[in-house]
């Protein structure tokens, strides 16, 4: 295969072949402006030949007396001493008295727009042999009245376009001097910082990058984002035009001009390095990665990576369901084998009064506590997870209460789901900080506010250190650490291992265009609201 030229190879090329053209150029232009300079010195030479002829004493009493033999000699003469084609003199009537050529006497001399005949001399162009050429006409006046006798008509040849080109060459050759060397310098200086630009890369290396580049854009499974300082998409692959459903042009628009949601926009201008950072956009739940990128020390934008996780969220929401489920059983295992040990321990002592006495008790706990659930919360998945939560709350030491003023409807089947979800993770959330603190009790309130399902969950735990409202909201925070409870905050101290709770009702709530929020005044208070929109169906 043939040798590629390098970087400064293709510039000095490129900088030889606009030279040539230069020169071309030049070259035009000076044997132009050449020719019409010699056509004008013609043109003047034509002219005092033939006014020095023509205002000799001598020629012109030869005119007036009629000596056409010297007329013809003079004339012959003047022609060959001054170099031009041809010198003609003719009588006022135009008739040719002496020429160069023999067939040309005696005829009339074409005037074309000549002013000779008026008295005036004229200086312009004629043919001469199918070439232009230069010629003058001067009048012969002769006489007291200065009356004209007749007048001299010299031509003289332009030079060729070989002769202009001759003429100019001195030029010439110090333009291309110039030129060559001013050339050839730039040349080196322009390759020298393209390639302190470019890092060292010859065009093909950099052709090969970009290629390289746009393969693996549109080839990887992960959304791949690039994003200048100024918040502008530098680089953008397909699947992440589709996890943030925005259109394809999206190189040098702003995200906001793009509409991606105000959250994304937060993970992807933060100024911060992002690692798992769990997003809920355009219906989906996304992974976002971001990591800031700087050249030479100097900061040029950042590189965020998508993954969609909205199918693994879903079943992380399933299994948090069941989990629940598998707590409160082998909560209400234990309360249950701790009860029958109970009654078996009376019916042995011969207390069988007492240990009918004790199941009435019970029975009549458990159905306070189930009419209590049932007559407030109508949705049936959400009142068995409150029942099961307070089984799992009792075996914890913490009394679970439902508000007074709940009043929840019968949802459909994906909202009930969701909205069991947030209660779940809620109320584990506030068991576990009140199993901490000396009350130990949870509080929690369901009902329809603004066409908005509300979830209000409260405990008697120390509640969320203040500034940390929304990062508890983030994947990997946790409200459980005990340092968060006993100190102020640090964001670097929070619990890693836990987190995923809050995190997942974030997303629940932000999927469905709701929100959750986190207070801590005189109790610690989570609201948690999600759109009904028409998922209510009975109340």
């Amino acid at each position: 295969m043939p040798r590629r030229l390098s970087l400064a190879g293709q510039l000095l090329a490129l900088q030889v072949v606009i030279i040539c053209v230069v020169l071309v150029g030049v070259a035009a232009v000076t044997v132009a402006q050449s020719t019409k300079r010699a056509q004008d010195t013609e043109g003047r030479r034509a002219l005092a030949v033939a006014e020095t002829l023509a205002n000799a004493r001598i020629f012109r009493e030869a005119v007036a007396e009629g000596g056409e033999a010297y007329i013809r000699v003079a004339a012959e003469s003047t022609r060959s001493v001054s170099g031009s084609a041809s010198v003609v003199v003719a009588l006022a009537d135009r008739t040719v008295i002496a020429s160069a050529d023999p067939d040309q006497l005696g005829t009339r001399f074409p005037m074309g727009d000549s002013t000779v005949l008026e008295g005036r001399a004229w200086v312009g162009e004629r043919e001469l042999d199918g070439d232009p050429a230069a010629v003058a006409m001067v009048p012969v006046l002769t006489g007291p009245e200065r009356e004209s006798a007749g007048f001299v008509a010299v031509t003289r040849r332009y030079p060729s376009v070989m002769d202009g080109l001759a003429a100019a060459a001195p030029n010439l050759l110090t333009y291309l001097g110039l030129a060559s060397a001013i050339g050839i310098v730039g040349s080196l200086l322009v390759a020298r910082r393209v390639k302190r630009q470019t890092l060292g890369l010859e065009p093909a290396e950099i052709t090969g990058l970009v290629e390289h580049r746009d393969a693996m854009l549109h080839g990887i499974r992960e959304g791949v984002v690039g994003l200048d300082l100024r918040g502008r998409v530098t680089l953008i692959s397909d699947e992440a035009i589709r996890l943030l459903r925005i259109p394809g042009d999206a190189l040098g628009r702003t995200l906001e001009d793009l509409g991606v949601g105000e959250e994304m926009r937060d993970a992807l201008l933060s100024g911060e390095v992002e690692r798992d950072r769990a997003v809920a956009s355009a219906g989906r739940v996304l992974v976002v990665n971001r990591l800031p990128i700087a050249s030479r020390g100097r900061p040029i934008g950042s590189v965020t990576t998508l993954r969609d996780r909205t199918e693994l969220l879903e079943l992380r929401r399933e299994l948090d369901l069941t989990q629940h489920v598998t707590d409160t059983l082998r909560a209400q295992a234990h309360e249950f084998s701790n009860r029958l040990h109970t009654i078996a321990g009376l019916i042995e002592l011969g207390e069988a009064d007492e240990a009918v006495r004790f199941v009435h008790r019970i029975s009549s706990s458990r159905s306070e506590l189930i009419g209590a659930v049932t007559g407030a919360v109508l949705d049936s998945s959400v009142a068995a997870l409150l029942i099961a939560k307070a089984s799992q709350a009792a075996e914890l030491g913490v009394e679970l209460r439902i508000a007074p003023d709940s009043a929840l409807p019968v949802l459909d089947g994906e909202l009930s789901a969701d909205v069991a979800t947030v209660v779940g993770n809620l109320v584990d959330n506030a068991m576990d900080a009140a199993a901490a603190s000396p009350q130990q009790w949870v509080e929690v309130s369901l009902g329809v506010v603004d066409g908005e399902v509300e979830v209000v969950v409260q405990d008697s735990g120390p509640g969320v250190p203040p500034g940390m409202e929304r990062e508890v909201f983030r994947r990997g925070v946790s409200t459980k650490s005990a340092s968060l409870r006993t100190g102020p905050a640090d964001p670097d101290q929070l619990s890693k291992e836990r987190g995923i709770g809050l995190a997942l009702v974030h997303l629940v709530c932000t999927r469905r265009g709701g929100e959750v929020t986190a207070s801590s005044d005189d109790i610690s208070t989570f609201t948690a609201r999600l759109p009904v929109e028409s998922a209510v169906m009975s109340s």
